[in-house]
């Protein structure tokens, strides 16, 4: 049976290949593209409920991926174009995003030059699209994201049942604006909505976005499904998954100087609990990325994370550093090391993505890995 699906799958990618080639078939103007990443590495924590751990672990750089990237030409700048794009746990072979098979991205639309980018099913929000890539997670491991990635900007939560429009550039501004339909007859529960704005100019990058969810988790067919939210996260003892209403903002940019790009940014993010007053996060980020060579790169970052509920306060800081050398356009070699200090009113630190939280109120974590794009 194992050997039958594995023949259906290389056929089945055969018959892609051959299609996109004949120029009959694809009317010489389409387009169909396999790529994906394969990242692996061994990760150290000093501390995980009062234990050391040593992990072999997937998708430290990169989450681990295949997809297949899509497009058609119709004619007048208006293409048809879709993505279909699995995550993928190398150390295990299961599937990730909730064991879901295209649980990254999986969308359809249309684009065009003159009127911007529409397109339909699950998608990231403008947040993720805008922030995401000013935070210097986008550089160093995923490890390096801000504490229980409360601001979703490491991708906790994708948005399902998305409209999203991309405009085009108009003299270096962009709009994002995305909308995630609940699939109920109560339109507003586990819907959501988004939008952003960035502006490029030369070496200077900056964006700004908003994100609204309204009853998350709340159905398995919503905006932010059931399985896909917040799981054991917690913060003075109220879980982050019990939220009825999440928001988050931020704005910030990179400046590129020669080898050197200095990176800053602020996300807030705030959860509506129904038994306690609300969670509010704000992280602030201070980042540079220096290309020694072509081929070595260094990064160094620094957060700080107030946490407010109610009349209870506390914060994290967390130093993230580490190198990539490039083996070439496609293979890299990468070594990272985070350590985080949790105030004694919070009374664990907790590295995102690490397995579980320290016993204490520090946590440092260390990985090694190598990183193939195809």
């Amino acid at each position: 049976m194992e050997r039958q699906v594995s023949k259906n799958w290389r056929m089945a990618l055969l018959s892609i290949g051959m299609t996109a080639a004949l120029p009959g078939a694809a009317n010489a103007q389409s387009s169909v593209t396999l790529y994906g990443i394969a990242d692996s590495g061994v990760t150290y924590t000093n501390n995980q409920q009062g234990h050391t751990a040593w992990e072999a672990t997937s998708g430290n750089e990169s989450g681990s991926r295949w997809g297949l990237l899509g497009s058609e030409d119709l004619g007048g700048g208006l293409k048809a174009q879709f993505r279909l794009e699995n995550g993928f746990d190398i150390e295990s072979g299961r599937l990730a995003q909730g064991g879901r098979l295209f649980g990254r991205s999986a969308y359809v639309g249309l684009s065009s030059d003159r009127f911007g980018t529409l397109t339909f099913g699950r998608q990231y929000n403008s947040t993720q699209d805008i922030l995401g890539n000013l935070q210097i997670s986008s550089v160093l491991t995923g490890y390096s994201a801000h504490p229980h990635d409360n601001d979703n900007i490491n991708n906790t939560f994708r948005t399902n049942n998305a409209a999203k429009y991309v405009s085009p550039t108009f003299a270096g501004l962009q709009a994002n604006l995305v909308y995630g339909f609940s699939n109920s007859t109560n339109f507003s529960s586990n819907n959501s909505w988004s939008a952003g704005l960035t502006y490029t100019n030369g070496p200077l990058n900056l964006g700004a976005a908003y994100a609204r969810m309204n009853d998350p988790a709340s159905s398995a067919v919503g905006a932010v499904a059931s399985d896909n939210y917040y799981g054991s996260e917690s913060m003075f003892g109220t879980p982050l998954g019990s939220a009825t209403r999440q928001q988050i903002w931020g704005a910030g940019g990179t400046y590129s100087f020669g080898p050197a790009q200095f990176g800053l940014l602020y996300t807030g993010s705030r959860f509506d609990v129904p038994t306690a007053s609300s969670i509010h996060f704000d992280n602030y980020e201070g980042s540079v990325t220096y290309y020694v060579t072509p081929t070595l790169v260094l990064a160094l970052a620094q957060v700080y994370t107030h946490v407010t509920q109610g009349s209870l306060s506390g914060h994290f800081n967390q130093t993230s550093t580490g190198a990539k050398y490039l083996l070439s356009k496609r293979t890299d070699l990468y070594v990272n090391v985070m350590y985080q200090k949790a105030s004694s009113s919070i009374g664990q630190a907790w590295i995102e993505s690490i397995s579980a939280p320290s016993s204490t109120t520090s946590q440092v974590a260390a990985v090694v890995g190598i990183r193939h794009k195809f």
